[in-house]
């Protein structure tokens, strides 16, 4: 039987981003079965949203990397005692050291249990080190278990392998924009109708595979086939000489007109559904790797480098699609072929977010039982 518990996720802010979205989703299931949810954070403009989902949010600014923020520590300590905390659960590695230096300054056998999500692959530090200090260290996918089991000798007894989640309500199989949606989009975008539609999602960066993609368009357009490849995601401040470079790539590669750059959006989900193909071509590993997962659940499929998270996903759902590393050539011979005969996606059952809210439950049930044996 299941104990209501009170659990306390720690992140810097909840502006944007794949692990704040985590944290709203987790909040929201444990208010719906009845336990009581707190968020800690500096807040931003997903604190509405959380709130509404029934979580309480408390705001300081636990994320400042200032030595101000240690004065958080007793407070911190005070808080979890008052509100009589089952579950801490960290998300960041600053945080992370506010909420463990306040939590080892507890009654061992009263203080609440102790969760770290180990997002990405941090600088091996000792100040990234907090994230393996959990009582459970939850991995978001098998190259995050390798990486803290070889960087940090993590006892391996204490991970948990949960990975990120996709809602089968925001990304059914099979989606299919409405008609008002592709009216507009054509019109903004006329070059891309008619045409095999071929998208790279991921921000301009020197790392995710940009140049590749641009390459690709060039040997496929060897091939005198009608595509249109896409590439969404912004250049952030700093990275705009990056985009210019990609621009001159294209222009000098005979594919500017081939190639379109239409910076971020909020209907990536639309887009993917129209593609044809999907693609990852991060030089370095992804850590999960979020579109990927996004894409395939739509029944979309992904060509990618085949390593980190995107190469687990790929393996489960569609493993055809998995290619070596900067084999662009490769790229190319199988975008043909699936051009020519598209490949049928797997179901997505391993990376839904039913079973990743599951799973985070379990290891909170798992802690606060071991708790409730050891009080009595």
């Amino acid at each position: 039987m299941q104990v209501p518990l009170t659990v306390v996720q720690i992140l810097p802010a909840l502006d944007s981003g794949g692990v704040e979205r985590g944290t709203l989703e987790v909040g929201a299931h444990l208010s719906a079965n009845g336990h009581r949810s707190i968020v800690i954070s500096a807040g931003g403009r997903m604190v509405n949203k959380l709130e509404k989902q029934s979580s309480e949010h408390i705001t300081w600014p636990i994320g400042k990397k200032s030595l101000l923020t240690l004065k958080l520590v007793r407070q911190l300590r005070q808080f979890f005692e008052k509100e009589k905390v089952d579950i801490v659960h960290v998300r960041s590695r600053f945080p992370a050291w506010i909420a463990y230096l306040a939590w080892k300054e507890m009654n061992p056998k009263t203080r609440p249990a102790f969760v770290t999500t180990v997002h990405g692959p941090y600088s091996v530090s000792r100040y990234s080190e907090v994230m393996t200090k959990g009582e459970r260290v939850i991995v978001i996918s098998e190259m995050i278990r390798e990486y803290v089991t070889s960087q940090y000798k993590a006892k391996p007894e204490k991970l948990r392998l949960v990975y990120r989640g996709v809602d089968a309500n925001d990304f059914p199989y099979g989606f299919q924009p409405d008609k008002a949606w592709l009216k507009e989009w054509y019109h903004a975008y006329p070059q891309t109708k008619d045409k095999k539609l071929l998208v790279l999602p991921a921000r301009i960066t020197k790392w995710k595979g940009q140049a590749d993609f641009i390459e690709l368009a060039a040997q496929l357009k060897k091939h005198k086939i009608h595509f249109h490849a896409l590439i969404v995601g912004e250049a952030k401040k700093g990275k705009t000489n990056f985009l210019k470079q990609l621009e001159k790539k294209a222009q000098s590669l005979g594919v500017s007109e081939h190639v379109t750059f239409v910076g971020h959006r909020d209907d990536l989900r639309e887009i993917m559904a129209i593609a044809n193909i999907v693609y990852s071509l991060s030089l370095e590993p992804e850590a999960f790797g979020r579109t990927t997962i996004e894409a395939l659940s739509l029944g979309v499929p992904v060509i990618g480098y085949a390593h980190g998270g995107v190469s687990e996903q790929l393996a489960a759902l569609l493993p055809e699609g998995r290619i070596d590393v900067g084999n662009v050539a490769e790229a190319a011979t199988l975008t043909l072929r699936w051009l020519h005969q598209p490949p049928v996606v797997a179901n997505n059952q391993d990376f839904s977010l039913d079973n990743m809210l599951q799973k985070t439950m379990d290891v909170y049930q798992e802690l606060a039982q071991a708790r409730q044996r050891s009080t009595h």
